[in-house]
């Protein structure tokens, strides 16, 4: 029986081997991995020694102004003898981050690690540290750019995202909880994941690798350690990892990065149109075989989607080629190519098809600062809801960031919530929040649309 196990052993070893070597090959100067009972076992080690220096501690400190029901007064404050000046609290926060450019220091990590920071601070795997400057953040896809100035740096090559299949391989690594250099490893669960509430942009990679506080930023890369994604958020009860994870794609990573890093920011166009998800019962209501594509519900007059001849009652099947299966994907198109683009669209009409061509026009939205309504929404922004979300029946003002540690933050309120009342008024636009500016009611209430459920966000 010993030798039966012996043999066993040995023969699980060598067909563990068999399957997964083709899958867990490292380049030539990885090394030859160690072996058991004479059995090479693959190894991640040699590939995350190249990695792990290019993945980063973030540590932020935001400063809030304290308020006191009594001593926020003037008078009160006199009285007393108290000094003018308000007082402050230091929020702390931890993240992880990604070096992706040596030569100039420059770190992607999610815009809800370093958004609204007053310091930052990168702290690398030899343990030096350094002061971060902020390039640019973009909230609507929570990516965010961070520059520090230092010699000998390691920075991971950003992979073609588009060429993951799900089934394969990858590994997080990041800084959960404040461990340093963590590493997690599964699978692609799922692509193209979207509808995870909130109305930005997205187009997640789920994955079972283990994700927890403290990843946010790091790193999702293949086995050959390209940088594939950033890891973002999770889906758990607990708010630990229950292996499902999001990481934001690394072609969406690319292009916002580049922007980031030329202008400080992302400008977006759009199309001048809305539309809305076909349904089995729309499908058959327009004689459709299949609920693929999007029902075109409105076009803006003088728009580049009229100029090109889009009219109520399209249908929207494929872009640039690619299947389109619902709005979200189009509004990825128009929030991820840039200004100036041409999206090429197939459209059916009257059962006929035909492709039609429209350019991206600037998107001009207005925004508004969180101070100008109330002092406690200080650290927010909001701003109009695009013509693409507003075709999905939303109506509201979307909440496009929000500044770690503030008050309203530790109420719950989110980076792409949705701001549909304040107390017992209903907000469609910036501009009926405006008008509610100087209420300042003991408790501020605000409704919000989340994942799909309306819940309120009390700020005392």
């Amino acid at each position: 029986m010993p030798h039966h196990r012996s043999r066993a052993s040995r023969w699980l070893a060598a067909a563990f081997v068999a399957v997964l070597g083709g899958a867990l090959s490292l380049p030539g100067h990885a090394g030859i991995p160690p072996s058991v009972d004479g059995q090479p076992m693959p190894s991640l080690a040699p590939m995350l020694a190249h990695v792990t220096p290019a993945v980063v501690n973030i540590s932020t400190k935001t400063r809030v102004a304290v308020r006191d029901p009594y001593f926020s007064d003037p008078i009160f404050r006199q009285f007393f003898g108290l000094p003018n000046t308000p007082r402050e609290r230091v929020e702390q926060s931890l993240g992880s981050g990604v070096i992706v450019d040596a030569a100039k220091g420059y770190i992607i990590t999610n815009n809800h690690v370093v958004g609204g920071a007053d310091d930052i601070t990168v702290t690398l795997q030899d343990g030096r540290s350094f002061k971060g400057t902020l390039v640019g953040t973009d909230p609507a896809t929570d990516v965010a750019v961070v520059k520090i100035k230092a010699d000998h740096l390691q920075a991971l090559p950003l992979a073609d995202s588009s060429k993951l299949r799900v089934g394969d391989f990858v590994v997080a690594v990041g800084e959960p909880f404040g461990l340093s250099e963590t590493v997690t490893s599964g699978i692609v669960s799922a692509l193209g994941r979207s509808g995870l509430g909130g109305s930005g942009y997205q187009n997640f990679i789920q994955t079972d690798a283990s994700i927890n506080p403290g990843n946010s930023g790091g790193a999702l890369v293949n086995l050959r350690g390209e940088l594939v994604g950033i890891n973002s958020m999770i889906y758990s009860p607990s708010g630990a990892s229950a292996g499902i994870g999001f990481a934001i794609p690394s072609d969406l990573i690319g292009e916002v990065m580049r922007q980031l890093i030329a202008h400080g920011k992302v400008s977006r166009g759009t199309l001048g149109l809305q539309t809305q998800d076909i349904t089995p019962r729309i499908a058959r209501m327009l004689g459709l075989s299949n609920s693929n594509g999007v029902v075109v519900t409105n076009v803006v007059r003088g728009s580049s989607a009229d100029k090109a001849g889009l009219a109520v009652g399209d249908v929207i099947t494929a872009v640039d080629g690619k299947p389109l299966h619902d709005s979200q994907q189009l509004h990825n198109t128009e929030g991820l190519e840039p200004v100036g683009s041409v999206v090429n669209m197939t459209i059916r009409r009257n059962g006929a098809e035909r492709t039609v061509s429209a350019t991206l026009t600037p998107e001009k939205l207005a925004t508004l600062d969180g101070r100008a309504l109330d002092p406690r929404l200080a650290g927010v922004e909001f701003s109009e809801l695009g013509e693409n979300q507003r075709s999905q029946g939303v109506a509201g003002v979307a909440v496009v960031s929000v500044r770690a540690g503030s008050d309203a933050a530790q109420a719950g309120l989110a980076t792409g919530d949705i701001v549909v009342g304040v107390g017992n008024y209903r907000v469609t636009s910036v501009r009926d929040m405006q008008r509610l500016a100087g209420m300042q009611p003991r408790v501020l209430t605000l409704v919000v649309a989340s994942h799909g459920n309306l819940h309120y966000v009390q700020i005392p």
